[in-house]
């Protein structure tokens, strides 16, 4: 009976023991569980925190760009540009042209990169709409031309195309703005994009850039 009565206690112990046991790792599991969830939050809150500083600063940038003024810009004031929808031949005042009476239909800007010259009309309807127009001339070297294309490919409400006899070797153009920079990595360029890419100089904010001509 003793014998038993001792089993019996002993087994209660060790059960006992492995409750406690069992609760103990149960409490760790707890505070290791909460305490890396916290870390997490933190962590997240933190990463949060930095890209919503980071974001901020880009936007800062972008705006203090937009009201920088452009070394050597050209501009013409846009009250005296036409804008009549026409289809007859437009002679314009500048190469390449930054506005005036233009064809009704736009040219597709989207990113588009034209490996032949395209008409006037239809491109200055693009700029129209917001567009910035990248041109060259025979003179622009195969790498400063493929860097520009790789830009415009990324950008939307871009265009590109060459134009033989426009008096600088590499030009951007937008509505009533123009400036001739030195080569794709000239600090103008972003600058011009950021400016006149859907800027405030744009007659028709918003409208379409594609289905519009291709005439490739």
């Amino acid at each position: 009976m003793a014998a038993n009565r001792s089993s019996t206690a002993d087994r209660r112990a060790r059960i006992e023991q492995m409750r406690r046991a069992e609760q103990a790792r149960e409490r760790r599991t707890r505070i290791i569980t909460i305490s890396v969830s916290a870390l997490v939050v933190a962590g997240l809150v933190g990463f949060g925190g930095y890209v919503l500083n980071e974001e901020n600063k880009e936007k800062e940038q972008r705006e203090a760009a937009a009201k920088a003024p452009i070394s050597d810009e050209k501009s013409w004031d846009a009250k005296k540009l036409g804008r009549n929808h026409v289809t007859k031949p437009v002679t314009y005042p500048m190469k390449p042209p930054v506005g005036g009476d233009h064809d009704q239909v736009w040219l597709n800007c989207d990113r588009d990169v034209y490996k032949k010259p395209v008409p006037e009309r239809n491109a200055v309807h693009s700029l129209e709409h917001g567009a910035v127009w990248v041109t060259y001339n025979d003179k622009a070297p195969a790498a400063e031309v493929k860097k520009l294309e790789e830009k415009v490919g990324k950008t939307s409400y871009s265009f590109m195309s060459p134009v033989k006899d426009q008096a600088g070797t590499i030009m951007l153009s937008a509505w009533g703005k123009q400036v001739t920079v030195d080569g794709a990595d000239d600090p103008r360029v972003d600058a011009f994009f950021t400016k006149y890419v859907q800027g405030p100089q744009t007659p028709e904010p918003g409208a379409a850039c594609t289905n519009g001509l291709d005439p490739q």
